[in-house]
């Protein structure tokens, strides 16, 4: 009889709990995107479960990834929740899972390279550093005690102050400092001792968690579907499905298994878009890979796609405890501030990262004008039309990027660059036949 490693064994003690482990690191950043965008934390638990489940069955248990909350549309849901209200918002994300599905069928029919000479780097880059860079007031904002839009203020501002930059502290010597497992969770750390800095502070109050019931059905949203708010949330699948092919490559160098190959990317995105899908139909944030729990992959060896079945049942569970739930939602704003100080900037240098990785060169004119228009875009607010029509935002952004790359001409080499890689050429015959 063949033995079998603990943790490949799915009822295995030492695989249920790797799956609590796994849910614990994906905990802080699971949570807090629903906070910010006025969701609910026990339905985004639920969802994030759901989700998680769904991608397994599509691509057969075969991927060791966790899926929850998208920061990518903390911006664009914000915008939506106040324009159209939270179940047009709904309807708008489960349409953009159906854009994910249909870019996993064009994969399968066109192959891995249409995503990316449609949406290449010069694409990309700057459209992820607007979802990062716009969202920076919101933060200051809320660091500073105010609401996300400054229209008022919540906490004093010394207290706030302090209280922020406690969480965004502690944030950042996580990060840098930890070891092993720990410095996984610098989310979860800054809110747990920002969140016991604030309660000190007499910022907290725990008088609704105790007029909550133990357990009760998280607050289910039914998704409604109005074309404005779908066109305007359109757009902004193109950033998570440009990140989930990076994070299908993570996970294969880690594991030592080309995932790209089987399941295959067309089945792991077709999973990714159902699974927002399905979190939009419960009135849950839309999901994606998550990159933290692909670092506590990498630490713990724990390659077995069954400890993620475990995650994904333990964030179900708990979304039936109210009072849980209920405790989510008494962090205050000044905790949550401080690390998305550091958070929306974070974004924001991954598009950079982005450009530079890919060695996009901005002395060209045709990538300068295209990451310069979008930054301004992006950030200067513009808007292009009135009322239901307006296109804003990242949806701008990515609509504009796109635009720009299929219609100005890639730069022709000129004489000079023409006769160095001649020369290089003729220096590799030459050294190849001696």
């Amino acid at each position: 009889m063949k033995w079998i490693a603990p943790l490949e064994q799915p009822w295995h003690w030492r695989t249920v709990l790797s799956g609590s482990q796994m849910l614990f690191v994906a905990f802080g950043a699971l949570v807090l995107m629903p906070l910010l965008t006025g969701l609910d934390p026990s339905v985004a638990l639920f969802t994030a479960g759901l989700g998680t489940l769904m991608f397994h069955l599509i691509t057969g248990v075969s991927v060791p990834i966790f899926l929850a909350s998208s920061f990518v549309f903390i911006a664009p849901i914000l915008f939506s929740v106040q324009t159209w209200g939270v179940p047009a918002t709904m309807g708008a994300l489960f349409v953009a899972g159906l854009v994910y599905m249909g870019l996993a069928l064009l994969v399968k029919w066109r192959g891995v390279g249409f995503l990316h000479r449609i949406l290449p780097p010069v694409v990309t880059g700057p459209v992820i550093m607007v979802i990062g860079l716009g969202l920076a007031p919101i933060a200051v904002n809320m660091a500073m005690g105010k609401a996300g839009d400054g229209s008022f203020e919540l906490f004093a501002y010394q207290d706030a102050l302090l209280v922020s930059m406690v969480s965004l502290i502690t944030t950042l010597v996580v990060a840098v400092f930890a070891k092993g497992i720990f410095r996984l969770l610098p989310i979860l750390s800054g809110v747990l001792l920002g969140y016991l800095v604030a309660w000190w502070m007499g910022m907290v109050s725990f008088e609704p968690v105790e007029q909550s019931p133990w357990l009760a059905v998280p607050a289910f949203v039914m998704p409604e579907f109005h074309w404005q708010a779908i066109l305007f949330m359109i757009p902004v699948a193109i950033a998570p499905a440009i990140e989930h092919v990076g994070d299908m490559l993570a996970i294969s160098n880690v594991t030592g298994k080309d995932y790209v190959k089987k399941p295959g990317l067309h089945r792991t995105l077709f999973g990714d878009g159902v699974a927002t899908s399905a979190a939009a139909m419960f009135g849950g944030p839309p999901n994606t890979t998550y990159s933290e729990v692909t670092g506590a992959v990498m630490l713990t060896r724990s390659f077995n796609p069954m400890v993620m079945i475990w995650a994904a049942v333990f964030a179900i569970l708990l979304a039936f405890i109210s009072k849980f739930g209920v405790l989510l939602q008494t962090i205050p704003t000044p905790v949550m501030g401080g690390i998305l100080i550091l958070l929306f900037g974070s974004i924001a240098a991954v598009g950079m990262n982005t450009l530079i990785k890919a060695r996009v060169d901005m002395a060209q004119q045709r990538n300068l004008v295209i990451v310069a228009t979008v930054l301004v875009f992006g950030i200067g607010g513009m808007a292009l039309g009135d009322g239901d029509l307006s296109l804003q935002g990242v949806s701008l952004c990515g609509v504009v990027a796109i635009l720009l790359n299929l219609i100005l001409p890639h730069a022709e080499p000129d004489a000079e660059d023409l006769h160095i890689e001649q020369e290089v050429v003729e220096d590799l015959i030459e050294h190849a036949q001696k």
